[in-house]
């Protein structure tokens, strides 16, 4: 919790605000290595976008007496969601920043920090592609 305050008072501190959310953005995602119907034209690098997350105790506690008496953990659920995107807004703003049309190869890694926290990193390759070939 205090890396994501960190993080987002050093971004705002360098003049600029850090994705919070997926963006509707103009750069293609593909977990593939290709974009259907385009080439590839040029490797811009690795991209990344990264967050920490940790529930409120309160809701903590419940969610260990669901994983006792069993059933779906909704707010680790919801948690990684919001993670997720945010991870998923870092990304593509690197990739926008870079000039990219697409971000392939898109991978997701998620770790535990400790204990109820957890760090997810959102990563692909940012590429330009050339004309749609139709």
């Amino acid at each position: 919790l205090l890396t994501v305050a960190a993080e987002q008072g050093k971004g705002k501190a360098q003049g600029k605000e850090l994705p919070t959310a997926e963006p509707h953005s103009r750069v293609l995602i593909q977990n593939s290595t290709e974009v259907p119907n385009r080439k590839v034209t040029e490797i811009l690098g690795l991209v990344k976008g990264h967050t920490i997350f940790a529930i409120w105790i309160g809701r903590d506690l419940s969610a260990l007496v669901r994983l006792i008496l069993g059933g779906e953990l909704i707010e680790y659920t919801e948690m990684m969601g919001r993670a997720r995107k945010i991870a998923t807004g870092r990304m593509l703003a690197q990739a926008e920043e870079l000039g990219a049309d697409a971000v392939i190869n898109v991978r997701f890694m998620t770790t535990s920090v400790m204990g109820s926290a957890a760090e997810l990193l959102a990563y692909g390759t940012a590429v330009k592609l050339g004309k749609p070939a139709y």
